[in-house]
């Protein structure tokens, strides 16, 4: 396993420079990083440590997007829970309450800065629909250009079961390759990610992770705290997607943000990937929801994934879910493990009678039309 060392040539020391010198950086904050002791209420003081730290960047001229929990867990004692809820309705209902209170947060405590914040409230479906997605860009890109402060939260008030991320390391994790950023930095509270359970004895801080290797050994798992919906998983996970993207990605806790922008000896932090594919297959991979399964024939899997061929409709098995044509779907050998996702050229109730013939005996019995991928090679990309 790797591990830190004071040379300033090594790959942890230069990381760490990295994100503490770059021009543009996401930061994300968790829910039980901002909120009291009992969940319920927003930790004022919290907040404000966490924007001085900020506040203080933006006046060096770097720009920040800060994506932000605690919505929910800000309008749990306004509606009298005793816990955050486990019901969608009930969520929906914290976050519409709790948004508000969290927002005027963060604009009084920037303000006292000389900072504005923009509230940018995002479902799933803004960065998994290609037009929403240069949207989102859009809109943040120009926020930037003002000087404004964006400030990302899963718009939680109307986001249904299917078109939520789930949580906010993901979503941060895509609003830095969306924004192009310099680094990603996941507040949590924990310090760090460890070899085992941080409470357990024995258990050591990882400093590094330069490559997926490192975690083999990495015993990761919980589900987060009581208020919030991650967990060390979605951390590891969102550090991988920015990783994708060449982005380095900084774990740690809120107590020691200053520390970790100044190249301390603190949390760990993942090397991005040596290689990275290309904007939009990157969009397929980690943006998109899957909306149903084609599964292959062994010819169609060599195809896809060693000579990367478009899909044709003759190595196709079978069709599983509702989509129309433009959904992303999952595409499956023959066991039904997941081997890449691409955009389908036909709606989900078109394709059984397509399946297992060739493209040209298809457009000469239904039209020319039909001559075409199933899913072309530029959307698709393989997992």
């Amino acid at each position: 396993m790797s591990s830190p060392q004071d040379d300033r040539g090594h790959p942890a020391s230069s990381l760490r420079r990295t994100l503490g010198e770059g021009q543009r950086l996401v930061v994300k904050v968790g829910s039980s990083s901002l909120t009291s002791a009992d969940g319920g209420h927003l930790d004022l003081n919290a907040l404000r440590d966490l924007v001085d730290v900020l506040a203080t960047r933006r006046r060096e001229g770097r720009q920040v997007v800060l994506v932000s929990s605690g919505a929910i867990a800000a309008g749990i004692g306004p509606l009298g829970l005793d816990r955050r809820p486990a019901d969608l309705a009930t969520q929906q209902a914290a976050a519409s309450v709790g948004q508000g209170a969290l927002v005027a947060a963060y604009q009084a405590a920037f303000w006292g800065h000389g900072l504005t914040v923009g509230q940018v409230l995002l479902t799933a479906d803004d960065v998994t629909r290609r037009t929403h997605y240069t949207n989102a860009r859009r809109t943040l890109e120009r926020l930037l250009e003002l000087g404004i402060v964006p400030i990302v939260n899963e718009n939680d008030t109307v986001a249904t079961h299917e078109i939520r991320f789930g949580d906010n390391d993901r979503l941060a994790a895509l609003v830095a390759d969306l924004v192009g950023a310099d680094g990603l930095v996941l507040l949590t509270d924990v310090d760090a990610l460890y070899d085992g359970p941080p409470a357990h004895g024995g258990s050591r801080r990882v400093p590094l992770v330069a490559t997926s290797a490192d975690l083999d050994a990495v015993r990761i798992g919980g589900t987060g705290s009581a208020v919030g919906s991650g967990g060390m998983v979605t951390k590891v996970e969102a550090a991988g997607i920015a990783g994708a993207a060449g982005i380095p990605t900084m774990l740690t806790r809120l107590a020691d943000v200053t520390a970790a922008l100044t190249e301390g000896d603190v949390g760990t932090v993942f090397a991005p990937a040596a290689a990275t594919r290309a904007s939009r297959k990157r969009w397929l991979a980690h943006a998109t929801t899957a909306r149903g399964r084609l599964l292959l024939d062994e010819g169609a899997v060599a195809a896809v994934t060693h000579r990367r061929k478009s899909l044709l409709p003759a190595g196709i098995t079978g069709v599983e879910g509702a989509f129309a044509a433009g959904d992303p779907v999952d595409v499956c050998e023959p066991g039904g493990a997941v081997i890449a996702r691409g955009l389908v050229n036909y709606a989900a109730t078109e394709l059984p009678r397509l399946l297992g013939r060739s493209t040209r005996d298809l457009a000469r019995e239904l039209g020319p039309e039909y001559e075409r991928e199933v899913i072309h090679r530029d959307d698709l990309v393989v997992l």
